[in-house]
């Protein structure tokens, strides 16, 4: 029922699309419906009142015709909000090709400057290229991020799969951001059921799947808290399991988990970094490999975040 009456708040819809009220198509949609009745109302009662044949079609083509010019309308409204998000998407992508490449030669130049390669620096001189530097690294996490999205819109996501041994993948990534964890006190965990069977997926795809998943686990978990995979098999998928001691998801706001740019408010008001990107990308990498993403959440208790995928054929 609420969700009916957010469809029926078409103003609001119209000003997000910046539309006029004849072009949005939510509000012709209803005078659209409001039409329909009153052409099937208004035959029956004239079939009803006249016996005249000719009344009852000249009255039917002309509510037809009403009917026709909404239904071009509604067309009309829809084709230009479809032009509008593809011209913003292909200028997200121009402008992140554009900036891939000078934000990458920044990144390399100032790795170089930190190695000291090019002469020593002091301590005040490396903290401000640490801070440069990482915020350099954001930024084309940010921009490939970006095309990646791009690229799921557009022409959708390619993959190159291939049989991978998905218990490995995990512990790698597991063993690469125990650092990370250290540093925000938190306890990261492993366990895997035994004898995995292969799986068939684009390893860089999947691989960046379960970073983003238990990066996001150990930033979002509270001081102190626990960070857990578990590795099992179900049926012909193995299924991977992320479980965090973190501020978890409002119920409200969990439906939009898996949507562009979505960021809980008590994850900003932790004032995490990020872009609500990696999930949408995420669920897009999993389903496109033949698999499945999920989660459960209860807020200030944590959530678990889940993907299975397709166990390689023999």
């Amino acid at each position: 029922m609420k969700n009916f009456l957010d469809q029926l708040n078409f103003v609001k819809k119209c000003r997000e699309y910046h539309l006029g009220l004849w072009q949005c198509p939510s509000f012709l949609f209803i005078i659209m419906g409001t039409m329909n009745v009153v052409a099937m109302l208004s035959t029956y009662m004239i079939a009803k009142r006249y016996d005249n044949p000719e009344i009852v079609i000249i009255s039917v083509s002309g509510v037809s015709i009403i009917i026709f010019v909404i239904g071009s309308s509604i067309i009309k409204g829809v084709e230009q909000v479809a032009r509008a998000s593809m011209m913003k998407s292909e200028f997200v992508s121009i402008v992140s090709h554009q900036l891939k490449s000078p934000l990458t030669g920044m990144r390399w130049s100032l790795e170089l400057l930190r190695g000291e390669k090019i002469g020593e620096l002091n301590d005040k001189q490396s903290d401000y290229l640490k801070s440069a530097y990482e915020n350099v690294s954001r930024m084309v996490r940010l921009v490939n991020d970006l095309l990646d999205v791009s690229r799921i819109e557009n022409e959708g996501i390619k993959m190159i799969p291939q049989k991978i041994s998905f218990d490995k993948t995990v512990k790698d990534v597991v063993k690469e951001l125990e650092f990370f964890a250290k540093a925000n006190n938190t306890q990261i965990k492993f366990k895997s059921e035994d004898n995995i069977p292969k799986v068939y997926v684009d390893p860089i795809r999947a691989r960046m799947v379960v970073q983003n998943l238990i990066d996001n686990a150990i930033k979002y978990s509270s001081m102190k808290g626990n960070v857990e995979i578990e590795l099992l098999k179900k049926g012909s998928f193995v299924c991977c399991q992320v479980h965090d001691s973190g501020v978890g998801i409002p119920e409200k706001e969990q439906k939009k988990v898996f949507n562009k740019f979505f960021r809980s408010n008590n994850v900003t008001k932790k004032q995490t970094v990020g872009t609500g990107l990696g999930l949408y990308i995420a669920k897009a990498i999993i389903e496109s490999s033949g698999g499945k993403i999920g989660f459960t959440s209860e807020e200030g208790k944590g959530s678990v975040f889940w993907f299975s995928l397709p166990i390689a054929s023999k």
